[in-house]
This record gives C-alpha cells, structure tokens and sequence, in this order.
C-alpha cells in the first residue's frame, strides 16, 4: 500500500467506503451488485413503507395437506428497516463470496437527474463560501481548518497498524491545535499544509491513481485544490475499500454459511412468512416429482400398483428437482423463493444460456441429422457451424429479437455451409428438396412444442440433474446423445449451476430438511 516497496501498495480499481464525505458516494459495482431483494418481494422483505400488514399467506394454491400460513401480524417502520439492514449486510457478504469480481465502485449519478442538480448545487455553495472566507482580509480560516481535520482523519484510516512513523507525521504536521494558533497569529501558510498533504496522498496511494495525485501539483489556487484532494482521496477510499474486500475473501468464505444462516434466522424470526414461497416451491418440486416417478412405477397395461409398489421421494432428490424448476421459472409472474432470492439474477442468467444451448443444439442435431452420414464427425465443419448458429443467437434474450426470422436466416447459411463442405469432401451435392426440408426443420424450432427442441431441453435438465446427483464428482457425466456438439458449453453451466446450489444447500439445507420433512410425510 506505501510508496516504500510499491508491491505493498493498494491494487488499482478497488474499494469500500464506509461514510461518504460531502455527499461524495461509493456503490456496489455491476448489476449482480445490486440490492437482491425488490422493495415489493411478497416475502414481507420491504423497505422503508410505513407499518402494514404482513400476511403469512403467501398466495400459493391452498389445499388440506398444504403447510398453515403464518398468522398476520403488524410490523413497524423500525422492524422493516431492522430487517432491510439484516437483509443488506446478508446480500454483501453473500455477493462477495460468490462473486469472485465483486467490486464497489463511486456512484456515478444520471445526468440532468435531481439528485446530481442538488449535489451540484450544494457543493458549489460550500467552496464559494469557502472562497469568500479565504478572500477576507484578513482571511477566515475557519472551513478551511475543519477541512484540514477531515483530510488527516482520511489520511489516518489508510494507515496500517504498523505505520507509526507516517501516522506520527501526519498527526504532527495536520495539528489542528496548532494550525489554529497560527491561523489567529496570522502566520498560517495553507499552501505548505496542501504541499505535504498531496505528498503524503502520494505516498498512500494506489499506483493507478499516480497520475490523479501528480495534477494537483499543477494547481495553485487553494479553493480548487481542496476540492480536487477529496475527490482524489474519494477514490483511494474505493482503492482501499476493495483491497479490504480482497483480503478478507478467504476468510469470509470460511465463516459466510454460518453467518448468512444466522442474518436469515434473524429475518425469519421477525417475519414469520418468510419460508412461504420457499415451502410451495418444494411442495411443487414433490408433488411434480412423486408423479413422473408414478408412471414410470406403472406396471405393463397402465393398472395401478399396490401400496408396497408406490415410489418413495429422499429430500434430497426433491432438492434437486427444485433446483432444477428454476431453470424453468417465469420470473415475471411468480415471486422467486426467499433462499435463493439473492441468486436470482444469476439463476436467471443461467436459464437464458440454456434455453440458447437448447435451440443451438437442435438446430445441429437436426442438421447433422439430414447431412451426408459422417460431415458431423468433422471436427472443424462442426465447430464452424456451431459458431456461426451462436453469433446470430447472441442476442436471443432482447426484446427485438424475433427467433422465427432469425432461424430463417440460420436455415439458408446452414444450407450454404453444408453444401460447401460436401463439395469440398466430394460427397454426393446437398438437393434442392433436402435443403427444403432442413430449413422448415430449423424453422420449426421455433416453436416450445417442437418435438427436436422438447428432446434437447429434457437431455440438458437430465444431465444437470445426473450432476447434481452425483455430488459434483470429476470426470462430469457422460454427454447425453446429440448434445455432443454443445459439450463444452453445457459442461460450463453445469460447473456454474452445481456451485450455486452447492452454496445454497450448505446455507439453507437445514430450513429445506424441516420443510420437506412434513411435505414428505403427507405423501
């Protein structure tokens, strides 16, 4: 962190700031940094509304076996926000262990939005006051002395325990008291006091903000120079902040399950309702479960089996499957469940790389399906294909997307591409009715009931399914036939999807062991 060695000085681009000074602010950066629980989740997790009603229904389909909601209670303004700060502090820690390029960055606010009028505002009334009291004659020095403070206090929470020879410096030089004296005796040189000030920031600052240091020596007025320190000294906060952050990683994710069990046991304590969402999703997961595994019980003819014969569900199967419906979820109708409402973005980024993956691989199966017997088994053709199919994919998730025409365009570069190969290979030409049937193939994919697509969707959940059962082991499992094509990114997802629920489970498990315990009874 110190000029000394320079290895030991703050990385570049990181930081956490504790108190923003004068208004100046620091957020959470990128999306996924983002507060993960909505002001309006239905779980009861609002911030900032005045006292209401909290009911524990949680408008899920009721029936005679279902678990009894919670019974409705008032909560104050005090409670809300007791647990909105429980619920931010459980989302940092969760972010920043998870997230492996979690970094707080300065909140940069809209252009011509009100809040940045305001600050503006504000700020150039405190430095014009600050410039009138220093034009007085003689000058006050009173803002400038309180600033003076706030710098040392900076400068001071940078330091390390061990620096005693810089924080012996900076209290001797930054003594207020004595600035004071000097200030009423005329005999205060403010321009000496920014001298070792830019000097020291030099000394504590992190390589990338060299250059932000070195401009302040080019300023000589005192009013415009004061205000350019503490923006610089704004983002060695941010520097030191994520240089915390970096440290404490490892030993976070030590103590995060214990920790973020503890925050959530706090939440579920207040609000009682807080496993609702939770407890239908599982109930779902068994009910959807018990019945795929009902039929696959049958005996040959369809005629029921006997009670010995009926299908038993391990909560840890159920777990799984549930984890497997929020691949599926519509998360614009239907709340996310409460334990894993910290990962839904991530959840949902997951689901849209599959639902691609999906149309990806039927659009190759049934490409390599029609070709000439052995143009798949070609290694760069088939990775050719499949890259140039991606690329038009890319923006499959935005609202202009309209998939039907771009599987169109998809159909007549696959025709061009395969007849291309096949006069390079020699084979028999690629006829005019094929090339006719291929396209209205790849069209056809189009459509969430067309049988190719329905086939690779069931493939991809099975194989994420036989991963998570099999406890995460190395090698993955076998490829499921046709995704062969899209191993390598399948296996990406799957690696990505079994760390979140891993994570999920050592948190939770023992709320999900409880719920599913009754749930599983009942059946």
């Amino acid at each position: 962190m110190l000029r000394s060695g320079r290895s030991d000085r703050c990385p570049p681009e990181s930081g956490w700031e504790d108190r923003p000074p004068r208004g100046e602010g620091c957020g959470l950066g990128g999306a996924e940094a983002e507060p993960p629980l909505p002001a309006a989740h239905p779980s009861g997790f609002r911030r900032g509304a005045s006292p209401r009603l909290i009911r524990g229904g949680s408008g899920r389909r009721e029936n005679a076996d279902s678990v009894a909601a919670s019974p409705p209670r008032f909560v104050t303004v005090e409670e809300l926000l007791e647990t909105a700060r429980g619920v931010t502090n459980m989302a940092l820690a969760h972010e920043i262990v998870v997230n492996g390029d979690f970094q707080i960055k300065p909140v940069e606010l809209p252009e011509n939005s009100l809040k940045k009028r305001v600050k503006e505002i504000v700020h150039k009334a405190f430095w014009d006051c600050l410039s009138v009291q220093l034009s007085e004659d003689p000058p006050a020095y009173d803002h400038a002395i309180k600033l003076v403070g706030e710098i040392k206090e900076t400068l001071l929470s940078f330091l390390l325990p061990g620096h005693t020879r810089l924080r012996n410096q900076i209290t001797e030089v930054l003594d207020l008291d004595l600035i004071k004296q000097e200030a009423e005796n005329g005999a205060l040189d403010i321009s000496k006091l920014a001298e070792f000030i830019i000097g020291m920031m030099g000394t504590l600052c992190a390589p990338a903000r060299d250059e932000e240091v070195r401009k302040l020596k080019d300023i000589k007025e005192i009013v415009p120079l004061f205000r350019e320190i503490f923006s610089v000294l704004d983002l060695m906060k941010v520097d030191m902040a994520n240089f915390a952050i970096s440290s404490i990683r490892p030993h976070l994710m030590q103590q995060s399950v214990e920790y973020e069990r503890k925050k959530f046991q706090e939440i579920l304590e207040r609000q009682p309702n807080s496993l609702d969402f939770v407890t239908q999703w599982l109930e779902e997961a068994s009910e959807d479960l018990m019945t795929q595994k009902y039929k696959h019980a049958l005996p040959v003819g369809g005629m029921a089996a006997g009670s010995g014969d009926m299908p038993r569900l391990s909560p840890v199967a159920v777990q799984n499957y549930a984890y497997l419906k929020l691949l599926k979820w519509d998360h614009l109708q239907r709340p996310f469940p409460e334990t894993v409402l910290m990962d839904q973005s991530r959840f949902h980024e997951l689901q849209l790389q599959l639902e691609q993956l999906t149309i990806l691989g039927a659009v190759l199966l049934v490409t390599f399906s029609m070709a000439v017997p052995g143009i798949s088994s070609q290694a760069d053709f088939a990775e050719k294909l499949k890259m140039i199919v991606k690329i038009l994919l890319t923006d499959m998730h935005l609202p202009s997307f309209h998939l039907k025409d771009v599987l169109t365009t998809i159909g007549e570069k696959v025709c061009l591409e395969v007849s291309s190969c096949l006069s390079l290979c020699g084979s028999s030409p690629f006829t005019t009715d094929k090339e006719t049937v291929l396209k209205g193939q790849i069209q056809a994919v189009a459509s969430p009931d067309d049988p190719i697509r329905r086939i690779m969707e069931s493939r991809i959940l099975t194989f994420l399914e036989t991963y998570l059962a099999s406890g995460h082991q190395k090698p993955l499992p076998t490829v499921p036939g046709g995704l062969s094509p899209v191993q390598r990114e399948l296996e990406e997802v799957a690696i990505k999807f079994a760390r979140l629920v891993n994570y999920n489970k050592m948190v939770f498990c023992p709320y999900y062991d409880a719920i599913l315990s009754k749930i599983l009874v009942r059946s």
